[in-house]
């Protein structure tokens, strides 16, 4: 009993100690391959030229960040998410514009490189689906997964109150979503977690 008592005296005074900073931040999202900086940089320029429909998604929240002695911090995270996916299927030719209204909750361990200026981080995002069930001429979305979970990883910059970030998520488990024909009983199942690739800013309080 001691020894627990000790061990969260311990952590009480660490985080007494410890650096915490609030922030708001808000992210473009745009759905990509393999975090690879040919699939990158092909979907920022897919974006720029306005060559894809409806791929450019965005999230906004709050971000918690928590100094950790060694230059490492912690930093949980707290989003409102929102995109679109597209894709037809070949045999009835409907087009499915399959919605995503989600929170993500990142849990992030970084580490400073440049002081506070700049910094790398990676974890793990939990993912709840807020969206409702759509239907697209005969097809009607029968099932889905209401808790998916992900993983991040990118850099952020901090100049004065300002914050530039960029990060990847990729997927450790699928949102299964399952669309049935009314009229043929045809059964479509998609996943609608794509990888991300996002940029954004964000401001200190």
């Amino acid at each position: 009993m001691k020894q627990v008592f000790s061990i969260a005296l311990i952590g009480f005074s660490m985080l007494a100690s410890a650096q915490i900073s609030l922030a708001a931040k808000a992210n473009l999202l745009f759905p990509t391959g393999s975090p690879s900086w040919k699939n990158i940089t092909n979907t920022a320029s897919a974006a720029i030229d306005n060559t894809g429909k409806n791929n450019v998604g965005f999230n906004a929240g709050l971000s918690l960040k928590v100094s950790l002695p060694m230059s490492f911090y912690v930093m949980p995270e707290v989003y409102y998410t929102t995109f679109k996916n597209e894709f037809t299927d070949p045999v009835s030719n409907t087009s499915f514009d399959v919605k995503s209204n989600r929170i993500d909750v990142p849990l992030l361990l970084g580490h400073n490189v440049l002081g506070n200026m700049l910094s790398v981080f990676v974890g793990p995002v939990a993912t709840y689906n807020l969206s409702k069930e759509d239907t697209f001429n005969d097809f009607k979305e029968n099932a889905r997964d209401n808790f998916t979970v992900g993983y991040q990883f990118g850099a952020q910059v901090e100049i004065k109150k300002l914050i530039i970030n960029a990060k990847y998520e990729g997927a450790f488990s699928k949102d299964e979503r399952n669309f049935i024909n009314k009229v043929s009983g045809e059964e479509i199942r998609y996943d609608n977690r794509p990888n991300l690739f996002m940029v954004g800013l964000g401001y200190k309080f």
